[in-house]
Formats: structure tokens, sequence, C-alpha cells
């Protein structure tokens, strides 16, 4: 099956996804999240492929949602109901990246930025380069969306420091050090280590790999992780239709999202 936005291979029983809209440092837009999901089917069905990696072209993982990309709609007609219905899709999108009955690596280079990070912890494993930058959206428009994911991989404290301040980052190594990312490595040998991590694990029975992971995720489900993650579509709609967002809201419509994220900046 051919995409548009993705590359699909497989060798060695270990199949590579990547995102690729370089020129654009991975942005998502919902079209490439729809390919997503029809790769996530054919990965599913393959016995040829035991493990999945998932990487960007060029210069970055993904830097997140492109938002000039067709998300949502400009309609007055959209209510805050459409909204939180539109945001819930992406949100099933990752469980259903999550529940995939495979072991699944992202490999993060660059950056890896706001719904890419849900990605990331929508994976099972996450190799970081040292050098890469993890982080929250580059504007205040939105609440919840992301920090839902954020919080069970660094906790409650390190979260809020973090998506109190529009355009937080951090670096591989210090996602490493939070709890977020599984090993941070060189930029130089983060896909070697990457692949030779997933060669060994090809060579355990898969069964056994799916149970493992099936386990695991149970017993965050049983905490929390599913319901908490999805009520995010709740607030993060609530906030795009409050008080809070009109200002940015009114300066993306007048200057796009470049001149937004360069006004919030300047302010």
């Amino acid at each position: 099956m051919a995409f548009a936005n993705l590359l699909l291979e497989k060798a060695e029983l270990i199949g590579t996804l990547t995102l690729n809209r370089p020129e654009k440092l991975n942005a998502m837009t919902p079209q490439m999240i729809s390919e997503f999901g029809e790769a996530l089917t054919q990965i599913e069905d393959d016995p040829d492929i035991k493990i999945l990696v998932i990487r960007g072209a060029g210069r970055a993982f993904s830097t997140g949602y492109d938002l000039a990309g067709g998300w949502g709609s400009g309609s007055d007609r959209f209510t805050i109901d459409d909204d939180q219905r539109f945001l819930q899709r992406y949100i099933t999108h990752w469980l259903r990246l999550r529940d995939l009955p495979k072991p699944v690596i992202a490999m993060v280079h660059g950056y890896c930025l706001a719904g890419a990070t849900q990605l990331c912890v929508s994976c099972d494993v996450i190799f970081v380069a040292e050098d890469a930058q993890l982080g929250f959206p580059s504007i205040p428009a939105g609440a919840g969306y992301v920090s839902l994911f954020w919080n069970w991989m660094v906790g409650p404290h390190r979260t809020k420091y973090l998506a109190f301040l529009p355009g937080s980052r951090i670096s591989g190594k210090e996602a490493e050090a939070m709890g977020f990312a599984t090993r941070a490595f060189p930029t130089a040998s983060l896909e070697r280590e990457t692949y030779e991590y997933a060669r060994r694990i090809s060579k355990v029975p898969a069964q056994k790999l799916r149970l493992e992971k099936l386990a695991i995720n149970r017993a965050m489900d049983l905490r929390g992780f599913r319901v908490s993650v999805q009520a995010g579509s709740e607030f993060d709609a609530i906030f795009h239709f409050g008080p809070g967002n009109e200002e940015i809201r009114r300066i993306q419509k007048e200057r796009g999202l470049r001149g937004a994220i360069q006004w919030y900046e300047q302010k």
C-alpha cells in the first residue's frame, strides 16, 4: 500500500514506519493521521512484521499537529461538542497504536513536540537522541490534551511545570532523566542502538511479547490511563471555546500560526 505522507518498510521481522513530510518537519495533518491508521491495519496483519520502529524523515521526528493543515473547522456552526468529538477521534487513534499487539519503538531525533509526544507515549519504548528537543505547543492554544499523556510518564509536578509554560522544551537527556524517554543515546548511535534492540527482541516468541505488552497496559488502564487521556479532549474543547483562547485565536486568524508564535514570544 502506497502512502503520500508515510513510508513503510520491513526487514528481518522489523517494520519501519517513517513520518515523511520532512519539508514540514513531519507536522501531522489529518491525511497523515488517516494514513497512519491504514498503516497500523497493514502492520497488524503482516506476519513478517514482529516489531515496529516509528521514526521521522529529515531533521525532526515531528513538530506535532500541523495547525494549518485542516484541523477542526472555522465554521460558526462548529460547536464545543463538535470539537470534543473531533479531538476524541485522535486520542482514539493513539490508543489504537498503544493497543497494537506488537512492540512499538519510537526513535526520536530533532524536534518531538505537542501531539508527537502523544504518539511517543502510545509506543512501548522511547529511544531519543541526547540532543533531541521534546516539549509542549509553542502557543497557549489548548489545555489538558497533551499534558494528560505526559502526566503518566513524568508525574504531576513535572507535567505542570512544563505545561504551565507554552513552548516548554527538554533535551533528550533530560527526557531520560525525567522518565519520559526509555533511553537517550548520542545522535550518531541512536539508529544503531534502536535497531540492535529491535533485532534482539525479534527473537522472543511473538506470544510472549504480545502478552507482556497486554499485561502491562492493562495494569496502567486499571490505574486510569485510558480514561484520563480520553478526558483531555473535554478539557481542550472547553478551553478552545473559552475566554482564555480568544486573543490567541484572533492573532492566529490575522497573522497565521507562525505570526501567532512570534507574537506570543515577543509578548
